[in-house]
C-alpha cells in the first residue's frame, strides 16, 4: 500500500511488535533514524580512532616476547552459534618497561588461528604514566574497533541518505 511504511521488531521474549507509520511524513522519519543511527555508529568509530591515534603519539615502545597464548570461549552466549564456538588465542606478552620493571600484560586482541606464536618477539606501547596499559603494535589490536564502528556507520548512513535522495526526488 503506497504510503505506509511499516518496522517489526522481535522482542526478547519473542513476541513481534509491528510499527505501521503513514505518509510520507513516516518514511521520512524512518530514513531519519537511520541515517541518525549510521552517524552514531561513525562518530564512535572516529573517537575510537582518536583515542588510538592519541595512544600512538604518547606511548614508549619497547621489545616484548609472547610468553603464552590465553585461550578463551566468548561468554556471551546470545551471539554465539554452534559454528563459531571454537575458542580465541589471547597473546600474553612480557616487556621491561623505561622504569627497568618487567611487565606482563595479555592483548585485548584474539583470534583462531593464533596471530603470534609463543616465543615471538613483539613490538609493546604502553602508557609511561601507566605501564599496564600496553598494546601490541599491531593493526587489528589498534585499528580494528574504529574500522568496524566507522565502516558500519559509514554503510547505514550511507544507505539512509541514498533513500532520502532517491524519495526526495520522487516526491
Amino acid at each position: 500500500m503506497p504510503g505506509i511504511a511499516s518496522l517489526s521488531h522481535r522482542t526478547s521474549e519473542g513476541d513481534v511488535v509491528r510499527f505501521q507509520v503513514r505518509g510520507r511524513g513516516g518514511r521520512r522519519w524512518i530514513t531519519f533514524v537511520v541515517i541518525a543511527f549510521g552517524a552514531l555508529f561513525l562518530a564512535i568509530g572516529l573517537i575510537l580512532a582518536g583515542v588510538s591515534a592519541s595512544f600512538l603519539a604518547d606511548a614508549k615502545r619497547a621489545r616484548g616476547t609472547v610468553v603464552s597464548l590465553e585461550w578463551r570461549k566468548d561468554d556471551d552466549a546470545s551471539r554465539r552459534t554452534q559454528a563459531d564456538d571454537k575458542p580465541a588465542a589471547y597473546p600474553v606478552v612480557e616487556f621491561t618497561s623505561a622504569d627497568g620493571a618487567p611487565r606482563k600484560f595479555e592483548d585485548s586482541t584474539g583470534s583462531n588461528p593464533p596471530s603470534y606464536e609463543v616465543g615471538e618477539r613483539v613490538e609493546v606501547l604502553y602508557d609511561a604514566g601507566s605501564p599496564e596499559d600496553a598494546r601490541i603494535n599491531g593493526f587489528i589490536s589498534l585499528w580494528l574497533l574504529p574500522l568496524i564502528f566507522g565502516g558500519i556507520g559509514l554503510v547505514i548512513a550511507g544507505i539512509g541518505t541514498g533513500v532520502a535522495v532517491a524519495t526526495r526526488g520522487r516526491s
